[in-house]
């Protein structure tokens, strides 16, 4: 089905990143028909079987925890997730962090929780030596600024991502309904407060571990939350962000 969409604006896209007439390349389309035509057309960096879409949460002062995967793969195995954290982390130090901190989101912290598949992943990432595997961290830790990369599979960290959203849109709704003296004090704080939150701010996810820049706007975006996606490719494209992760995933894998 996939190859069958060579007419597709989608396809179109990222034919103009494989022939080189642009550098890279944005949609708010299916996430599902994005991934799986970005890694038929442009492939993926050398040791990734499937690409990861990252975006960074905000969190206590400016910390930013880079969160992925956010939906491009809803079922994911350990040695995946173990790919995601080494895709994070080389997505971190192109940050400017030299040792990020790394962990797996789970429903606990203890070592003996999880699934099967995040137990093995964590013993993998236990014996990496490229940067701090911190272990696991819960929902509440997300912006609590304890790791610089959280790993998860897409389906988690979708759900995570909009349900946070959606708190954010319910805290400001419920500032209209307070009385005409608490709109005058409540609203203006909170615009100042939850600004870098806002999620048309943030919006536009980038695929890491593909061989370009691709990006993935939110489907409901708006005019504004769709101008930060194209700035979130444009940035991407200025600091080489695929081949600084290639470099860097050669880095730590060597380590």
């Amino acid at each position: 089905m996939v190859r069958s969409r060579t007419r597709t604006s989608m396809h179109a896209a990222l034919e103009a990143v494989q022939q080189g007439r642009a550098q890279g390349c944005l949609s708010a389309g299916n996430t599902g028909a994005w991934m799986a035509l970005a890694r038929l057309l442009l492939g993926t960096l050398p040791g990734i079987d499937r690409p990861a879409m990252v975006s960074a949460l905000p969190g206590r002062g400016r910390h930013q925890t880079l969160l992925l995967d956010l939906g491009a793969n809803l079922d994911t195995t350990a040695e995946q997730l173990v790919q995601f954290a080494y895709l994070g982390a080389g997505a971190a130090q192109a940050r400017g962090l030299a040792r990020p901190r790394v962990a797996l989101l789970n429903v606990g912290r203890e070592p003996g929780k999880g699934t099967p598949v995040i137990q093995d992943a964590a013993r993998r990432l236990a014996e990496s030596q490229a940067f701090d595997f911190i272990g696991f961290v819960e929902g509440s830790d997300l912006y609590a600024a304890v790791a610089d990369v959280v790993v998860c599979d897409g389906f988690t960290g979708n759900a995570v991502l909009k349900s946070g959203e959606a708190l954010l849109r319910l805290l400001v709704e419920r500032s209209g309904t307070a009385s005409w003296l608490e709109r005058r004090l409540l609203q203006p704080w909170l615009a100042r407060r939850f600004r870098h939150w806002d999620p048309e701010l943030r919006n536009g996810a980038s695929f890491l571990g593909l061989n370009a820049v691709v990006v993935k706007s939110h489907g409901a975006a708006g005019e504004v939350g769709l101008v930060q996606a194209i700035e979130r490719a444009l940035r991407d494209v200025e600091t080489d962000l695929p081949g600084r992760i290639r470099l860097n995933l050669a880095v730590l894998k060597a380590v």
